[in-house]
């Protein structure tokens, strides 16, 4: 199956701005634009580099499971509320709200007014999150009676929840500047780099399970740490690479900057529809906390198996549409918009329907085969096998989120 190519993506505008400087973006004109090769070549790239992530993720897993069984509950909450405002707004609402006015800048405007957009876009958005963070650090203490409500019959998991969640939540300043990294590379065509970047994720945690965790009293503090300097990896990594673009900038904090209330205007809607699928899977974790000791557990665990499809194959494909149909619709070819979302759902549900077809019917042998080591018991694996059973039933629906609102 080929996919529609992305070179009616590039105005004559752009090619002009190319000529003018070739391979010297800090001149004035554009960087040059990668080689027009089809979506589907694209996505293969991203989804090679993701699937490495995920064998990596899948070891990180494995190695976290084996030290800790059941008793990272604590640090799966701490763990998730980050993630959970990341995905809900820095990979979500703001990514799509921001990619398609960075296309039409890309297009239809000079470099200058892109780094510019950059720039503005960049301080406001690391003012809100260092604002956010702040207070999510100063409330620490009481942020768990809003996502593992559950806990408090246990007070000294609660506390420890609590504690781990001062360490984790800056992640959500990293990773969020990182992901805005992310979208402008993404944006100029290099997705390699930003598919491999949370790779870092991985090995920092592995390490850290295994060199780090005889330093704490409390062995998951050497996880929540480990998530602080991964955070903070992963946005450093993808600097050097910005600048080679010429597009690494000092951040400006401008709120009434055109661009930058464009984007926040689009953010509202995206908003909402980001939201649903993350907040479904936040009162997984919520309702879970009243449960057994180890529910949360058992959610993470097979819900990240069930993600291996999703991440490898519809966030790939989410991640190379996105700048493909923003370029379509800056440029009003409602025709080839409507061809490369038509071939994405189709991709999608060509992948999805045997994947959890697979995972349903493979629950248990994958589950004992991947986890059941360690600290992780007969019991454990069989409440996981019917977690993950569940999470497949909705697998296709959740891949064509990612592709729908990426």
């Amino acid at each position: 199956m080929s996919g529609p190519t992305d070179h009616d993506n590039q105005s004559p505008g752009d090619q002009s701005a190319g000529r003018q400087s070739p391979g010297n973006p800090v001149s004035g004109g554009h960087p040059p634009a990668p080689k027009k090769t089809s979506l589907l070549r694209s996505s293969s790239i991203v989804s090679a580099m993701t699937l490495f992530s995920r064998i990596f993720g899948l070891i990180r897993d494995i190695v976290v499971a084996q030290y800790f069984g059941t008793r990272a509950d604590p640090f799966f909450v701490a763990f998730k509320i980050p993630n959970f405002f990341r995905r809900l707004f820095a990979e979500g609402a703001f990514s799509v709200a921001f990619v398609p006015v960075l296309s039409e800048y890309r297009t239809q405007r000079s470099f200058d007014e892109v780094k510019l957009l950059i720039a503005r876009v960049s301080g406001v958005l690391g003012a809100a999150l260092l604002a956010v963070t702040v207070v999510a650090i100063l409330l620490a203490d009481y942020l768990p009676y809003v996502f593992s409500p559950g806990f408090r019959s246990d007070p000294e998991k609660f506390a420890l929840t609590g504690d781990l969640l001062r360490i984790t939540f800056p992640y959500l300043l990293f990773i969020s500047l990182a992901a805005f990294s992310s979208s402008v590379l993404n944006a100029y065509g290099r997705f390699a780099i930003p598919a491999f970047t949370p790779v870092l994720l991985n090995l920092v945690l592995i390490a850290a399970t295994l060199f780090f965790t005889g330093y704490f009293e409390e062995p998951l503090y050497a996880l929540a740490w480990g998530v602080f300097f991964a955070g903070l990896f992963q946005w450093a990594f993808q600097l050097p690479f910005l600048a080679r673009l010429g597009l690494l900038t000092m951040p400006v904090v401008r709120t009434q900057d055109e661009g930058v209330r464009r984007i926040t205007t689009l953010m509202i809607p995206a908003l909402f529809g980001v939201s649903v699928s993350q907040i479904n899977l936040l009162l997984d974790t919520l309702l879970a906390s009243f449960l057994e000791s180890g529910s949360v557990s058992w959610l993470y665990y097979s819900d990240r198996l069930n993600n291996l499809p999703m991440g490898i194959f519809a966030v790939a494909i989410g991640v190379v549409i996105l700048p493909a149909l923003s370029g379509r619709h800056a440029a009003q070819d409602s025709a080839a918009f409507a061809r490369t979302l038509d071939w994405a759902v189709r991709l999608v549900f060509l992948i999805a329907a045997p994947a959890a077809l697979a995972l349903m019917l493979l629950a248990m042998p994958l589950m004992s085969t991947i986890f059941y080591h360690g600290e992780i018991t007969a019991y454990d694996i069989g409440r996981m096998t019917l977690s993950l059973q569940a999470y497949a039933c909705g697998l296709l629906a959740f891949m064509l989120i990612k592709v729908l609102a990426p």
